[in-house]
């Protein structure tokens, strides 16, 4: 069984440069990897695409990478909590690809499965389509969506093995799993890594032949991104 577990965030990177393409999971603050996000703001990668359903907020997230003006293309499906992502986009700064979210992950479940396109309803007669290729099913048209092409694919997972066989935990159990494979490299954070052969097959969620690398992360903060709390009587 190959060894996927590499010593630390700076050697999973390595091979990470400038103008590249990377694929970041999570949704919302949940399951991001804060591991690789930091180090790309450590090593200072400029002009890169950033595929991810949306970018963080101000100051944690992705928009450590926008703050810093790393980030030249974001592709995503939500842009709501971060007012600087706002700025950046509104000011021409930033070059944004409004995505539906279903869309954005249908369009890594085809790269991971290595299909070159899809046809989605989506979008259909709307600002989506425009450009693209249009095609009629059983009375309904669709859109042609290409697959997405990257160079990296950072996920975040909450237990895996050094195999690369990875277990999530609640809402990080959604882009994350589609990103696995969806890119020419996957790295894979993990809160917990264990040896090869001890998680149970029943509960692995992807298997480790998605996964290139895969560490031990740290220092998580697992920030809320809207805390809602019933007000005291």
């Amino acid at each position: 069984m190959i060894n996927k577990k590499v010593n630390d965030v700076a050697e999973a990177l390595q091979g990470v440069e400038d103008g590249m393409t990377f694929m970041l999971g999570g949704f919302g603050l949940c399951g991001i990897p804060e591991n690789a996000i930091s180090e790309l703001v450590k090593k200072n990668i400029k002009d890169i695409t950033c595929i991810s359903n949306n970018a963080g907020v101000d100051d944690f997230g992705l928009g450590l990478l926008l703050h810093k003006k790393q980030i030249k293309k974001m592709i995503s499906s939500y842009v709501g909590e971060n007012a600087e992502f706002e700025r950046q986009m509104l000011s021409g700064e930033l070059e944004v690809e409004l995505t539906p979210q279903g869309t954005l992950a249908a369009k890594c479940q085809a790269a991971q499965q290595g299909y070159p396109a899809i046809y989605t309803p989506a979008g259909f007669g709307t600002e989506v389509a425009e450009g693209k290729e249009t095609r009629e099913f059983d009375g309904k048209m669709y859109v042609l969506e290409k697959a997405f092409k990257a160079d990296f694919s950072f996920v975040k997972a909450w237990k895996g093995d050094e195999a690369g066989n990875l277990i999530f935990k609640g809402t990080a159990r959604n882009f994350n799993p589609c990103m696995c494979g969806s890119a020419k490299i996957t790295v894979a954070e993990v809160e917990e890594l264990v040896p090869a052969g001890e998680l149970d097959p029943n509960q692995v969620h992807i298997p480790g032949i998605f996964v290139q690398r895969i560490f031990q992360g740290k220092d998580y903060e697992k920030r809320i991104e809207q805390r809602t709390v019933r007000p005291k009587k």
